[in-house]
């Protein structure tokens, strides 16, 4: 019996520095993705953020949940560093976890030198 494309959720389940970036999406072990990503303890998930207009509590829930594992997030707001909302900046706070807005060029920068040097890291990176 012939099977349709079959859709999963956007889910690579393992650390990985990010090979390239742009073009509305990103490269990364020997993958592509198209859209932004989460770069977690848990692996690298697709991530339905679009623009710093899209940031809440809500859209950070997968970190928030994972803050044992996080000390530093760096959070790549697209083309231009775009402060967090306050709330969202205390709820990471509380966890422990400090935030560290700036544009996606440069949190990918970032996020690999930390990875590769074994850092309790995350990464929410808007694709630009």
């Amino acid at each position: 019996m012939a099977r349709g494309i079959e859709i999963r959720e956007a889910h690579f389940p393992g650390r990985a520095p990010i090979d390239t970036y742009g073009n509305g999406g990103f490269r990364f072990a020997d993958m592509s993705h198209r859209g932004s990503l989460l770069c977690l303890p848990s692996g690298i998930h697709g991530w339905d953020v679009e623009s710093p207009e899209g940031f809440s509590i809500n859209s950070f829930e997968m970190i928030l949940a994972q803050a044992d594992e996080i000390e530093v997030l760096l959070v790549g707001t697209g083309n231009d560093m775009v402060l967090l909302p306050r709330d969202l900046r205390a709820a990471l706070r509380e966890k422990g976890i400090v935030a560290d807005p700036m544009n996606t060029g440069a949190a990918v920068r970032t996020f690999n030198i930390l990875l590769e040097e074994s850092r309790p890291v995350a990464a929410a990176l808007i694709a630009v």
